[in-house]
């Protein structure tokens, strides 16, 4: 149980560490959600009875952070998770009344323009809001002086810049790693469209480590994790934070 034990670190994460994780590697679509969101809510003003959109809420482990934490109430937004099977994760960690699953894909989101006063995104943006449409398109759902926040996976230099993508990341995840931009490159890309005021932008602090132990307590934990999570393993051992990160970015809508 050690790599699970390495989950709880109330130094580093306090409101994260009292959380099962056990609960959380079976919420499992990516690395320690809450590590993240704890970390990027820092840079963000969450208050109670706020309406957040959690976009790409995967089984709905941030949306219970969101409504336990902060006492917001949440949209939990998804493409490929039935919201039926969100909903039970809901009930059962009581903040049933205070979160709604919804199936929606990002690009066609069924909400009013103008209806949320935050919208929060953990380890999903890479998949849907890399192109330059897609800040412009998001933020008419948030009203004025609403807050976007988001966590992503990020290199520390840009493929471009690099002029391949390093052969051990390249590997494991192929092309993806083309849309793992840096904290600055998300910075520019959103400041230039003056729609939003960019709050900050920033790597989090020895994220491949926070990675690592979660591959290794999904490898020890899940069924079948060790064949899963070992590619990572390697990956993140042998970069040792020299390209891989998270990058976590806040803003207000202009």
């Amino acid at each position: 149980m050690t790599a699970l034990n390495d989950l709880v670190r109330p130094d580093r994460y306090p409101r994260s560490s009292r959380y099962d994780p056990a609960w959380l590697l079976n919420l499992d679509m990516g690395p320690n959600p809450l590590w993240l969101l704890e970390d990027l809510a820092r840079d963000l003003d969450l208050r109670p009875g706020m309406r957040v959109l959690d976009l790409g809420s995967g089984k709905g482990a941030t949306s219970v952070f969101l409504a336990r934490e902060y006492g917001v109430q949440v949209v939990a937004a998804d493409l490929w998770i039935a919201p039926e099977e969100a909903t039970a994760v809901f009930a059962d960690a009581g903040v049933g009344d205070q979160v709604e699953a919804v199936r929606a894909e990002a690009h066609a989101l069924p909400f009013a323009e103008e209806s949320f006063d935050a919208i929060v995104s953990v380890d999903a943006f890479e998949y849907f809001g890399t192109a330059d449409s897609y800040l412009p398109y998001l933020v008419r759902f948030l009203r004025p002086r609403g807050q976007l926040g988001m966590a992503t996976p990020a290199m520390t230099r840009e493929v471009r810049d690099l002029g391949v993508i390093p052969p051990h990341i390249k590997e494991v995840v192929g092309w993806e790693a083309l849309a793992w931009h840096t904290a600055e490159w998300w910075r520019f890309q959103w400041a230039i469209t003056e729609l939003v005021e960019v709050t900050s932008a920033r790597l989090q602090q020895d994220a491949w480590r926070d990675w690592l132990l979660w591959a290794r307590a999904g490898a020890e934990h899940q069924p079948g994790g060790r064949s899963a999570n070992q590619p990572v393993i390697d990956m993140l051992t042998e970069d040792g934070g020299e390209f891989l990160s998270f990058a976590l970015v806040t803003a207000r809508k202009n």
